[in-house]
């Protein structure tokens, strides 16, 4: 689709909120699940039919589209303009200089976004707010664009937006004034606000807002015919995300040769994944444990659906998808006691807490959940229902509908 296409004016009723949504986290035509927690939050927002949106998703300057320069180069694939699910997404370049650009980078992507959110605002004839993800350094150019343009800021927190950057001084410094400033602040977990709160963050500017699951697409399939075609035998455990060192992958392969007959599955794509090959290399556990690469978002259900057990040892997180996701599907998980993670896996059905995030943890914790009280599949996608998107849709528009209603009539 071009852009002339779908330049046109959104259609809206007159009560509908016009939001312009601004996040770096979000997918695209080259990055499909890059942020598309985000993308699936908005679209759950959009079909209540109460909002229209367009997307400004800021994507860093590269000039080179070569595949020798690895994830650089798709940032210079990403098309400037396109269309998924219905919405409008705008790409501007930003300026992203490595290492010495931490503290410029909400200024360099404000400068650069501001022509794209005044696209997006004529567009839709007009915004009532600018609904931005990630507190740094996406929310603080988003509230400093809201300043130019007199247009309030909701900020949605999201993880290492409070648990890691902050511990720098500048970046604290900017958040810390971007909560002040903007209209309302946004956290996916209660352990975020408390984390918001001890920067004096006002409590009252804050709402937790969980995510939820989409329970039409993350459901119950034929285990079976998935465990047949992917020649599963005897019980598996699944470890889903990004390759990095915080997401904990190599701790749950060290913890493979104390689980003997157990099938590891590892879905995700990134850095680290020449060091975990050799690390199941030198377990010899090349039979065992497979790498499966990145998976497309649809593509998730089936394979939640053939493990036994999702295993999640990431060492921070905001609010973990992919513990609802696998739960949705009946199966039950098993995380790391951080952050959002104990508001997750509440209940035994939903699973168990490691009690210590190492290899021994692990191991410890498979053989706790896989012992007589494991809960069944009904059990676990049971609890996984009342997680739907409905209630974080109504609380998003409550909030919207009280921050236009103190805004001055024109």
């Amino acid at each position: 689709m071009n852009a002339k296409q779908i330049e046109g004016k959104v259609a809206r009723t007159a009560k509908q909120i016009r939001l312009v949504t601004f996040s770096s986290l979000y997918p695209n035509a080259v990055q499909s699940n890059h942020g598309v927690f985000v993308e699936n939050r908005l679209r759950h927002l959009i079909a209540s039919g109460e909002v229209v949106s367009r997307v400004v998703a800021p994507v860093p300057y590269f000039p080179f589209r070569s595949s020798r320069f690895g994830q650089y180069a798709q940032f210079a694939q990403v098309p400037t303009l396109e269309e998924r699910h219905g919405l409008t997404i705008h790409h501007p370049r930003y300026l992203l200089i490595p290492k010495v650009g931490m503290n410029l980078s909400p200024y360099l992507m404000a400068l650069a976004a501001l022509p794209a959110v005044k696209a997006a605002i004529k567009a839709q004839g007009g915004a009532d707010i600018l609904d931005a993800h990630y507190l740094f350094p996406d929310s603080v150019a988003a509230t400093i664009i809201g300043r130019m343009l007199d247009i309030p800021v909701v900020m949605t927190a999201r993880g290492t937006d409070v648990s890691l950057i902050p511990r720098y001084p500048v970046p604290r410094r900017l958040i810390q004034k971007a909560c002040k400033s903007a209209a309302g602040t946004i956290t996916v977990s209660a352990a975020l606000k408390d984390a918001l709160v001890g920067m004096d963050v006002d409590p009252e500017h804050v709402t937790v807002l969980r995510n939820g699951v989409d329970l039409g697409l993350f459901r119950p399939l034929d285990r079976q015919a998935t465990r047949h075609r992917l020649g599963l035998d005897g019980p598996t455990l699944i470890s889903v995300g990004h390759l990095i060192e915080r997401k904990g992958h190599h701790l749950i392969i060290e913890a493979m040769p104390s689980l003997p007959g157990f099938t590891l599955l590892i879905a995700g794509e990134g850095p680290e994944r020449p060091h975990l090959e050799k690390t199941i290399t030198a377990l010899g556990l090349g039979d065992r444990v497979r790498l499966l690469g990145a998976l497309p978002h649809a593509e998730l259900p089936e394979l939640y659906g053939a493990a036994d057990a999702l295993i999640l040892a990431s060492s921070r997180e905001g609010w973990a998808n992919v513990l609802l996701e696998a739960m949705a599907c009946g199966t039950p998980a098993i995380g790391t006691q951080i952050w959002g993670n104990p508001e997750v896996i509440a209940k035994p059905e939903a699973g168990i807490l490691m009690t210590e995030r190492s290899a021994k943890g692990v191991a410890d914790a498979v053989r706790a959940l896989f012992g007589p009280r494991m809960p069944t599949r009904e059990a676990t996608r049971a609890y996984a229902s009342a997680f739907s998107w409905d209630a974080t849709t109504e609380g998003q528009i409550e909030l919207f509908r009280k921050i236009i209603s103190r805004q001055p009539r024109p």
